[in-house]
């Protein structure tokens, strides 16, 4: 199969697949007599992986750990998992963080309804964040 049509089964730019090639994730195919690539079925599958593991956050390199786990026969569930766990740890503090900001901002918020736009006269800085909220 060239590489327009595992694009088009794998919904993946075949400008991806030749980058994902280029760092080793997929193997360089076997070229046709003419030069073009011809994939073998079994990269579709891998390519989907690929695809649905970037999904849910691994990056390129985490993805590359698993697939050299599943490559040297050992099981990968344990890793994934951890990998997993990891990236939720940090979407856990990330909410924190933001929920931290809207907190500040909402007080911004609220101190700017309560300013007379007319009394700002600093011409370096708004007063809505002159001697606001921030320490």
């Amino acid at each position: 199969m060239r590489i327009g049509e595992l694009a088009t089964q794998t919904h993946v730019s075949t400008k991806t697949i030749r980058y994902y090639e280029s760092i080793g994730l997929l193997a360089e195919p076997p070229r046709t007599t003419a030069g073009y690539r011809d994939y073998g079925g079994g990269v579709t599958e891998r390519l989907m992986f690929i695809r649905d593991a970037q999904a849910t956050g691994l990056s390129l390199g985490e993805i590359a750990s698993v697939l050299e786990l599943k490559e040297a026969g050992e099981g990968s569930c344990g890793h994934t998992t951890a990998l997993l766990e990891r990236h939720l740890a940090d979407i856990d503090d990330q909410v924190e963080r933001l929920k931290s900001a809207r907190v500040v901002l909402s007080e911004l918020a609220r101190r700017a309804r309560s300013l007379d736009p007319g009394a700002c006269t600093d011409p370096n800085r708004c007063q809505v964040i002159a001697g606001s909220v921030f320490p």
